[in-house]
């Protein structure tokens, strides 16, 4: 069946750039056209916390006495859009660039914030290996500080519990945790309301997925604030339902592949009419389907 796009105008943006696979610095003029309209807004969330949005990766901002830090910083070519909104909320001048992975709609600013505006960049090991991998990113956006199970950061009065998550999204997936106000930074380890998009390429899976969101919604309560990698923020609930849609469309797709139906026959057959809202223009139902095949 086909689906209908259903997600918010700041991912909309997000998809008239180009796929989450897409790692250069976008310093073309058409590349920095396509950013042109693009506008970058804060949210305030609780505590220390605000949620910047634009196109690509929702970027979590802590600010305050300390001044700023911020988790994932999108494309390239809105560094200064985001440095702007940054600088209405304290300083433009970031302490920390944490990247929940390496995907360019989450690391694209890197090399700003780095250079420019003298910020430190963390992320886990693999997502440097990666990064350094490709010859389109340039030195200064590579992360220098890096861990392998996590770090904890203390900064504007709050905790923040940086964690890896060994499969998921891709091999170097991150969320943080911010402790006192009760909000959480999943990266792409969630995509409000729509069909996730899983890197196989890069150490992704479909188990692996459900296995990391299944230990995120053992961390968190009622009254946690989440905010998605894609998506309007959220809350445990809804994170559940999330959880739920991939496990039965999994074991949908697996019991069809058991079966031995091909996967044009399971494209052909489609996916039951309730999940007809979570597909968007990256991650078309078929090609959902397409990922649970993979993995089944």
């Amino acid at each position: 069946m086909k689906t209908a796009p259903r997600f918010s105008t700041h991912i909309m943006a997000a998809l008239i750039a180009v796929s989450p696979l897409a790692y250069s610095t976008f310093n073309t003029a058409s590349a920095q056209d396509r950013f042109a309209d693009v506008e970058v807004k804060a949210t305030a969330i609780k505590g220390s916390v605000h949620m910047l949005t634009g196109a690509g990766g929702n970027i979590g901002v802590s600010a305050g006495e300390d001044g700023v830090l911020i988790i994932d910083d999108q494309f390239a070519p809105l560094a200064e859009k985001i440095a702007a909104q940054l600088g209405e909320l304290g300083s433009d001048k970031p302490k920390y660039v944490i990247n929940t992975h390496y995907h360019g709609d989450h690391t694209g600013s890197n090399a700003f914030f780095h250079s420019h505006k003298g910020a430190t960049i963390l992320a886990h090991e693999n997502v440097r290996v990666r990064l350094a991998n490709d010859e389109k990113v340039k030195p200064e956006a590579l992360p220098t500080i890096t861990y392998e199970d996590g770090i904890k950061i203390y900064f504007n009065g709050e905790t923040l519990h940086v964690m890896h998550l060994a499969v998921g999204h891709t091999d170097g997936d991150s969320v943080v945790w911010f402790e006192q106000p009760n909000v959480m930074h999943t990266g792409d380890l969630f995509f409000n309301g729509r069909f996730p998009y899983i890197d196989q390429g890069a150490g992704g899976n479909v188990e692996g997925y459900m296995d990391s969101v299944k230990q995120l919604l053992a961390k968190i309560d009622d009254e946690t604030v989440i905010i998605p990698g894609h998506g309007d923020t959220s809350n445990k609930q809804e994170y559940s339902a999330f959880l739920a849609m991939i496990s039965e469309t999994f074991n949908y797709v697996k019991a069809l592949k058991q079966d031995g139906k091909t996967l044009d026959e399971v494209k052909a057959m489609g996916l039951d009419e309730k999940w007809a809202d979570w597909g968007w223009n990256f991650i078309s139902e078929e090609k959902w389907i397409t990922t649970l095949y993979t993995d089944a």
